[in-house]
């Protein structure tokens, strides 16, 4: 078996593990290890943009203000106000490495063209029209080709991480380096690493229907959770309120800066509702659009509602979002002239193992960035455009905490990969069958709206579920599919669980046993803490 030797290994290739790449190879050889192409993330498919204060007319407080909000009482002030001041910074950086953000066409020379987004006060979203994320990808992906020290290694899932606990080493469980198969080849190599940073993006997929590409199966999670790091808040999964319905895109959002630009949400007869939930109408919180417009659809009985942007020149919808208009056009919709079908799909993990804004974890030896990361910056609901600005700031600041440690003194040994007696499938079904079962018990039982029945329901289904995947990888070898099938089901039955602990309302967690926050009691972040392996603690 091949065992590849780094000082530091970053595993994901979205901006949260592109920029701890960048900043690392500064200290060291760095393996940057991706399942798919390189520019393959969820970054890549990010079309608002990044919240960042780079205006007079705008301030820190503000942006502090509206994202305490949005987290309805759940954020960690400190960390909040530590990214937020950092942003600007970390924005000049991207500017430095080649990214041009769009300007104000109408005032040349006037500066940035700032996009307001849902809960935000004021507009601060900097943008490269609608198309952010490919374009910061593009640029960190390019400065990453450049760095002689950084090995790039595409096609490569991580199976688990390796840590002293599981080698029968004393002392703290720490990580030391992984196992991972090449999903071309199908051979199984290790990594050994002093450091291992996991920046593996979420896991929309989880779900039945998402705005997440299909690399979003939540491995991060589930690899930190086996490896024996505690897990946060993970009952708080953001659904976007504004994905494309329609038989034949799949998982296209339409970005909440459409709305930011003046368009609203209507139902079939073309009335606007969002008022009758919320006096900030279509520019509420994600997590009150999506069960305004959840709620509407079930009272009405109709299949999606429509955003309207009609009263807009075209020439100013080509302009300001050229991929929307031309991606809607494709499907037989003109924003111009056309109500837009939008239903809402799971989009951000809130929640995700439990971490400061460096990246720390409770296991020595393994960081996190991104949205893989619970750093309390979200609380109960993420303020839009924040997340590329967390990935930013907690990059620069894992990579000073990281580069200031020292580096291990002896490799450790790590053992072949055993496959024991598995062999080749002959079942393949079961896969997309178990695959197919997971994330259909999550959209009806873990959605918008919760009930502890449906919970406890989720939970049964999804526990048997496990069972059988378990007792699948033990017999056949593993493949790509297989493993991104147990790291579903080990998330989605961390989502229930949460939920379960969550005995209130709050934020994206909304429960129709618990309509109401607990008022009686500070808000509390919900943790499970089980055994290396995924074991829970003995009672």
């Amino acid at each position: 078996m091949d065992i590849l030797d780094f000082d530091y290994v970053v595993i994901g290739s979205g901006i949260a593990g592109l920029m701890s790449a960048i900043h690392l190879a500064r200290h060291g050889r760095v393996g940057l290890l991706t399942k798919k192409d390189s520019a393959e993330s969820n970054t890549n498919y990010a079309q608002g943009g990044i919240a960042c204060v780079v205006t007079s007319n705008d301030s820190f407080e503000d942006h502090v203000r509206d994202t305490l909000a949005a987290g309805d009482g759940l954020c960690d002030e400190a960390v909040v106000r530590q990214i937020i001041s950092a942003g600007p910074a970390r924005i000049a950086e991207l500017e430095d490495f080649g990214l041009k953000f769009s300007a104000r066409a109408d005032v040349p020379g006037a500066g940035y063209d700032l996009g307001r987004e849902g809960g935000h006060s004021r507009r601060r979203v900097l943008h490269c029209g609608d198309i952010t994320g490919r374009e910061v990808e593009r640029v960190l992906l390019d400065r990453v080709r450049a760095e002689s020290s950084v090995t790039i290694l595409e096609h490569c899932l991580v199976i688990d991480l390796i840590t002293t606990g599981w080698l029968g080493l004393s002392g703290d469980n720490r990580c030391v380096g992984g196992y991972f198969l090449n999903t071309r080849s199908g051979a199984i190599s290790a990594f050994r690493a002093s450091y291992t940073v996991l920046a593996t993006g979420g896991g929309g997929k989880v779900y039945l229907y998402t705005t997440n590409p299909d690399i979003a199966t939540g491995d991060g999670v589930a690899l930190a959770w086996r490896a024996g790091a505690p897990i946060k808040n993970l009952e708080f999964i953001q659904f976007h309120p504004t994905c494309l319905y329609h038989p034949e895109a799949k998982s296209f959002l339409i970005s909440e800066a459409v709305r930011g630009e003046g368009a609203r949400l209507v139902n079939a007869r073309g009335e606007p509702f969002m008022e009758r939930y919320d006096p900030r109408g279509s520019l509420a919180p994600r997590d009150i659009v999506a069960r305004a417009i959840d709620h509407e659809m079930k009272v009405s009985g109709e299949p999606c509602v429509y955003l309207d942007i009609r009263h807009k020149p075209v020439d100013f919808i080509k302009d300001r979002f050229p991929n929307i208009y031309a991606t809607c056009l494709r499907f037989g919709i003109d924003m111009g002239s056309d109500l837009i079908p939008v239903v809402p799909a799971a989009h951000y993990f809130c929640g995700g193992v439990a971490a400061q804004v460096d990246g720390t974890t409770a296991v020595p030896g393994l960081y996190v960035c991104g949205e893989v990361a619970c750093t309390g910056l979200h609380g109960a609901n993420r303020l839009a455009s924040n997340s590329l600005l967390e990935a930013l700031v907690c990059a620069q600041a894992l990579a000073e905490t990281v580069g200031a440690l020292p580096r291990a003194a002896e490799a450790l040994k790590i053992p072949a990969w055993q496959p024991g007696q598995a062999v080749p499938s002959d079942e393949a079904i079961v896969i997309e069958h178990n695959w197919n079962e997971v994330r259909t018990c999550m959209w009806d039982y873990v959605g918008i709206v919760r009930t502890d029945k449906r919970l406890e329901r989720a939970r049964r289904r999804i526990g048997n579920l496990r069972s059988e995947i378990q007792q699948y990888y033990f017999d056949y070898l593993v493949t790509s599919d297989l493993l991104e099938l147990r790291n579903i089901a080990a998330v989605g039955e961390l989502i229930v669980r949460s939920g379960l602990q969550r005995q209130e309302s709050r934020g994206l967690h909304y429960t129709l046993d618990y309509p109401q926050k607990d008022a009686g009691a500070p808000a509390r972040d919900t943790l499970i803490r089980d055994q290396p392996g995924g074991g829970r603690p003995a009672k």
